[in-house]
């Protein structure tokens, strides 16, 4: 055989070339979102503890080194006007941006606009070079200070330096390293596409997407679908913003804030910029979006493609955008990249901004169908005249909102580190007061156990309060206890009924006790779990920390709390309605969002089946005699070739003896997928082995108390 010209590598599924499992099997059901961030990708080690690492930072030298860059301006990527704080922001604020509120995934924690697809965003150009800019002082300080930090770091002291007083800065973001796989954002196939509306109505925007198009970060700076028209656009900003958590005058200010300093760049031919980063070759060294015209910096740097400042002078914070928008008509015009931009019908040359490179030439400043917006829509121009004629006001807004959007996907402010955390608590950080220690915990238990109380009672009531969690924007939880307030009470998912019936029960030995309502829950659960292992021959006990607290109405952002409504729950078989998306993939996004693996889901659905402590009382999938053991009859029965299954309607499933053809019991796709799945029916073997009855009760409890423990940062 001639091997003359043959790739001597044999090539696999992470080469360019390769095809995976599912490219193959498309139907199949893909684990790899619970695979993700393997200890293996890290190349820090399991010893390595950032929260203990920034406790070597020096914040203060950190912070002076930053606010010199903003001015040291390099040969191969010059400052525009001299200054990096336009171009720091922007990073900043495309890394923070990416959040949205309803499933909290995106966002600046995590450093990830290092990878791809974020690094080659076509929103994202030219942020390639901001990041090669910080370069040198994650060089400098090393592993006290993460990428993530870094980058959202950069814009608050870029507006530090440009006059704005800021409300504080908090570290912590821990960087992964590799590209998130659990970011759904959004199912078009090419960049700007636009597939994620159901018609025209741009406020059918396809959940929970919270930008436009693919491939930017809100809206179109060109206007909807890239034609101009404010009061349209007007409604595609109103509803980006609302699913990054931001109301109508946290818009306005982001708005104004955000495009009071910096410019857009479009002074060239955005068709012939090269490719982007995670496209180029070699030789860019990560760099993209090469522009062969011009020098493609300074002046001639390609990014938007809109061009032009918004303000007269875009390196100080001040109120020059309500002056420039707001006192001048505006007319549409092509920029020289061909996008189409609003710039002013008439302007004195003294109000029009430098050019970048020549402070003696003076350039057209420019807005876009977004600015336009907030000088045409009633509410929005409501609140730009409020800012205008407040300008102390507009500034604390600002920096408030600001402070937002770069920390609404940190979580609580447990996780807060560093002197200008401010001491000040925001209801959408979620505050819970600390909970109490002192407690006699054994009291609460008796006290429990003679309630009267089911063990499915207490163990549905502690799992639903503790699902909320999402690892994502580390919100929910069992801390707080708001399963007992608005909405989460009223949720269809958590059984209002009987959880008035257990609550009822619950929140008077609580207050017997000294316990908050939040421990108390969890207690209940745990001794749930405890009376299961009991009856299935194990005496075990549930690890338990107390401290748990018990929030209020009043510190509860109802509001911010519905998009964590679960609409469906694999793990007490539960689907609100049919959904396009099938149930087991949603118990794959329910349980990436909790942290768990697929082992520990595997285990948690298989002992809560056979606890029966699925929504509504349902038998489906209670594969046991021993109802209410924490046996592993759930895979011992599954993986039994005594029976066969058979689609039963409505999404059920009968499970059939082979000899009598009696239905034993009932199915869901949610049980099924234990024995079909290849990687599941490896998992569900190891329970179903004669040998592992005991090790399946101490994986349970370890799992479920993971479960119990999730999103407690104040714990140690």
């Amino acid at each position: 055989m001639n091997m003359q010209g043959k790739c001597p590598v044999m090539h696999g599924a992470i080469t360019e070339s390769g095809t995976s499992v599912t490219d193959w099997w498309p139907n199949s059901l893909n684990l790899d979102i619970l695979h993700q961030h393997d200890s293996k990708t890290n190349p820090m080690g399991k010893d390595f503890d950032y929260p203990e690492a920034l406790k070597t930072l020096d914040i203060e030298a950190l912070k002076q080194d930053m606010r010199a860059l903003m001015t040291d301006s390099q040969d191969w990527w010059p400052a525009d006007w001299g200054h990096y704080g336009g171009l720091m922001i922007r990073m900043s604020w495309h890394a923070a941006g990416s959040y949205r509120i309803a499933d909290g995934r995106g966002g600046g924690g995590t450093g990830n606009q290092r990878f791809a697809p974020l690094n080659s965003w076509p929103d994202n150009v030219s942020l390639d070079k901001a990041r090669r800019l910080l370069w040198p002082l994650k060089k400098k300080y090393g592993n006290a200070v993460s990428w993530a930090d870094l980058i959202v770091l950069a814009g608050t002291i870029a507006y530090e330096t440009m006059g704005l007083k800021t409300f504080g800065f908090g570290f912590g973001r821990e960087d992964i390293w590799h590209p998130e796989k659990d970011v759904y954002w959004g199912s078009e196939k090419e960049w700007l596409g636009k597939d994620r509306y159901a018609s025209s109505d741009e406020t059918s925007l396809e959940n929970p997407l919270a930008a436009v198009q693919m491939g930017l970060i809100y809206v179109n700076p060109e206007g909807v679908d890239g034609k101009p028209d404010p009061l349209k656009t007007a409604e595609a900003v109103r509803e980006t913003f609302a699913r990054m958590a931001m109301n109508d005058e946290e818009t306005v200010a982001l708005t104004a804030g955000g495009h009071t300093v910096g410019k857009a760049h479009g002074n060239g031919d955005a068709s012939k910029l090269g490719p982007d980063p995670e496209a180029a070759d070699v030789e860019a060294q990560g760099f993209g979006w090469a522009n062969p015209g011009g020098k493609g910096m300074g002046r001639d740097t390609v990014t938007s493609g809109i061009e032009g400042a918004w303000t007269s002078d875009p390196t100080k914070f001040d109120m020059g955008y309500f002056d420039m928008l707001l006192d001048h008509e505006w007319e549409i015009r092509s920029s020289p990249a061909g996008a189409r931009q609003w710039m002013p019908v008439e302007i004195a040359e003294a109000d029009m901004p430098a050019d970048v490179e020549d402070p003696s030439i003076r350039t057209m400043p420019m807005m876009t169908d977004a600015d336009m917006a907030m000088k045409v829509d009633p509410a929005y121009r409501a609140i730009m005249d409020k800012f205008r004629a407040d300008p102390a006001y507009f500034a604390d807004t600002f920096a408030r909102a600001w402070f937002k959007l770069t920390h609404r996907d940190m979580g609580p402010k447990a996780r807060y580190f560093g002197p200008d955390v401010p001491a000040e608590d925001l209801i959408w950080q979620d505050p819970v007061p600390a909970g109490s220690t002192s407690y006699d915990v054994d009291a609460v238990k008796a006290k429990i156990a003679a309630s009267g109380l089911s063990v499915a009672d207490m163990i549905s009531t502690a799992w639903d309060s503790a699902r909320t969690y999402r690892g994502s924007d580390m919100r929910g939880g069992t801390d707080g206890a708001r399963i007992r307030l608005a909405p989460q009470k009223d949720w269809v998912g958590n059984e209002p009924e009987r959880l008035a019936r257990v609550l009822a029960v619950l929140e008077p030995i609580a207050a017997a006790t000294g316990a908050s309502v939040a421990d108390t829950i969890v207690i209940a659960g745990n001794l749930g779990v405890e009376m299961a292992a009991k009856a299935a021959g194990y005496a075990i006990a549930v690890p338990f920390t107390p401290g748990r607290g018990d929030a209020t109405d009043a510190t509860t952002d109802a509001d911010s709390f519905a998009p964590l409504e679960p609409l469906a729950d694999g793990y007490r078989n539960w689907l609100k309605q049919d959904y396009a998306v099938k149930p087991e993939e949603l118990l794959l996004d329910r349980t990436q969002l909790m942290g768990l693996t697929a082992a520990e889901m595997t285990v948690l659905v298989g002992g809560m089946r056979a606890i029966a402590t699925n929504h509504g009382g349902t038998k489906h999938g209670v594969f046991t005699d021993r109802e209410g053991a924490l046996t592993t009859d759930f895979f011992v029965n599954l993986t039994d070739m005594a029976y066969s299954w058979k689609p039963a309607g409505q999404g059920a499933y009968e499970v059939v003896e082979r000899k009598t053809g009696a239905v034993k019991w009932t199915a869901t796709r949610v049980d099924l997928v234990f024995g079909s799945n290849s990687v599941l029916r490896a998992y569900a073997e190891v329970y179903a082995q004669d040998d592992n009855a005991g090790k399946f009760v101490n994986d349970f409890v370890a799992a479920w108390t993971k479960v119990m423990d999730a999103g407690r940062f104040q714990i140690g």
